[in-house]
C-alpha cells in the first residue's frame, strides 16, 4: 500500500500550511484569537474559503472541489500541527458529510452552498446529557404536527453550537429511529449557552423548545448514515491528532538539542534519546494507522472499524506522546506561555469526541471471534 502523496497532493498541503503557519504560525496568535468569542478568527475561516478547502469532500454541482478523504486528512493535519481552532471537521466532515449524504438537492445547493462560500457555519447536534458516543438520540424528541416538525430537549455538548448559523439536528422519531432535522440559527424555542473548553475550543448547551425544524433529507430513520458520519471524523481528528503529535514530538527533539544540564546538552543523555524515539514510533504507528483508514474510506471496507483501529492507535499515541512531551521539558511543559502543554490538552479533546480509546477497543474486541487466525509460519486458519 502506497502511503506517498502524489504531486497534487503535496501542492495541497504546502499550500495549507503555508496559509495556516501565517494565521498561527506564532502559539501566541492561537491563544490571542481564543481567548475571545468566537474561539477562531473569522478571517481565516473565509481564506480557508477562498482556497475551496471548506468545500474540498463535496461534489461541484454543489460548489465543491470533489476530492476524496485523503485531500481532506492532509488539510486536518495541518490543522493539527499549528493547532488551529477553526472547526472544519466539525463543519466539513460532520455537518457537512451529512447533508452531502442524506440531504436533497435544494438542501445540497443552499447549506453546502453556504458553507464552501464561507457564509454558512452548519454544525452538528448530536450528543446529549448522560449519553455516550452512541449513533441514536434518545434526549431530543422529533414532533410532526400539521405539514411541520418540532423539536424539544437538550443536546450538550454541541461544538461551536452558539456560533453555527445552521444545527443538523439528531432527533427521536414516533417510530423510536433517529432522524435528521436542519435547525436555523435565529428558530424560535432555540436558546444557546456557549462556553471555552480546556484546549479553548468553544462548545455550548443548546435547547429546543418547540422549535421548527426541517427534516434532512426524505426523512425517517437516519441512524445508519450517522454512524457513517461520525465514523468518518473519527478519522480525520486521527490526522488532526497526527499533526499535533508531529509538532509536539519536534518541538521537544530540538529542546532536548538545546537545553542543557550539566555542561551538555540533554539529547547526550542517553535514557532521553530513547523516550523520544520511543515517541517517534508511536507518532509514526499513529500515522499508517489514520492514513490506512482514510484509504479505506475511499474504498468499499468497513469504514467503522477503520475509524475504530485508528482512533485506538492515536488515543494510545497522543496520551504517551503528550505525556513524555510535558515530562521531557521539565516544569516549562505545563506553563500556558509555552505551547506543549497546549498540544496536550488538544490530543486529551480529541481523544474524548466522539468516542476515546477504550471506546474503540471496545467495539474492536466484541468481533475479536469472527477474525481469522494468522500463522506467521503459513496461510491464515479459516
Amino acid at each position: 500500500m502506497d502511503f506517498n502523496y502524489d504531486s497534487e497532493q503535496n501542492d495541497l498541503r504546502e499550500a495549507v500550511a503555508g496559509l495556516l503557519a501565517r494565521a498561527y504560525g506564532d502559539s501566541e496568535q492561537r491563544r490571542t484569537v481564543v481567548a475571545i468569542d468566537p474561539g477562531f478568527d473569522e478571517k481565516t475561516w473565509s481564506r480557508l474559503a477562498e482556497m475551496g478547502l471548506l468545500g474540498l469532500p463535496f461534489a461541484e454541482e454543489h460548489g465543491g472541489m470533489g476530492a476524496g478523504p485523503v485531500e481532506v486528512a492532509i488539510v486536518a493535519e495541518e490543522i493539527g500541527r499549528v493547532l488551529a481552532p477553526e472547526p472544519y471537521i466539525e463543519a466539513v466532515v460532520l455537518a457537512g458529510g451529512l447533508v452531502s449524504a442524506v440531504g436533497t438537492d435544494a438542501q445540497k445547493g443552499e447549506l453546502l452552498g453556504g458553507l464552501t462560500e464561507g457564509t454558512t457555519i452548519p454544525t452538528f447536534a448530536h450528543a446529549e446529557p448522560g449519553t455516550r458516543w452512541t449513533p441514536s438520540a434518545s434526549g431530543v424528541t422529533a414532533t410532526q404536527s400539521g405539514g411541520g416538525w418540532t423539536l424539544t430537549g437538550v443536546k450538550e455538548p454541541v461544538p461551536h453550537g452558539a456560533r453555527a448559523d445552521v444545527l443538523i439536528v439528531s432527533a427521536v422519531l414516533a417510530d423510536g429511529g433517529t432522524g435528521l432535522f436542519v435547525v436555523r440559527g435565529d428558530a424560535t424555542g432555540l436558546a444557546r449557552t456557549g462556553y471555552r473548553n480546556h484546549d479553548g475550543t468553544r462548545s455550548a448547551n443548546v435547547r429546543f423548545e418547540d422549535t421548527p425544524a426541517e427534516p434532512l433529507g426524505n426523512g425517517g430513520d437516519q441512524t445508519a448514515a450517522i454512524e457513517r458520519a461520525l465514523a468518518e471524523a473519527r478519522i480525520a481528528y486521527s490526522h488532526e491528532a497526527v499533526g499535533a503529535m508531529d509538532t509536539a514530538l519536534r518541538t521537544t527533539a530540538e529542546y532536548l538539542r538545546t537545553r542543557k544540564q550539566f555542561g551538555v546538552t540533554l539529547n547526550k543523555f542517553q535514557a532521553l534519546t530513547f523516550r523520544a524515539a520511543d515517541m517517534y514510533v508511536s507518532l509514526e504507528l499513529a500515522r499508517s494507522t489514520a492514513l490506512w483508514a482514510s484509504m479505506v474510506q475511499g474504498g468499499t471496507g468497513d469504514v467503522v472499524a477503520a475509524a475504530d483501529r485508528a482512533r485506538l492507535q492515536t488515543s494510545r499515541a497522543g496520551r504517551h506522546i503528550g505525556k513524555e512531551a510535558i515530562q521531557l521539558h521539565g516544569g516549562i511543559g505545563v506553563t500556558a506561555e509555552y505551547k506543549v502543554g497546549h498540544y496536550t490538552s488538544r490530543l486529551t479533546a480529541i481523544d474524548h469526541l466522539l468516542g476515546d480509546g477504550d471506546f474503540a477497543a471496545d467495539r474492536l474486541a466484541r468481533d475479536v471471534a469472527s477474525y481469522q487466525t494468522v500463522d506467521p509460519l503459513g496461510a491464515p486458519y479459516a
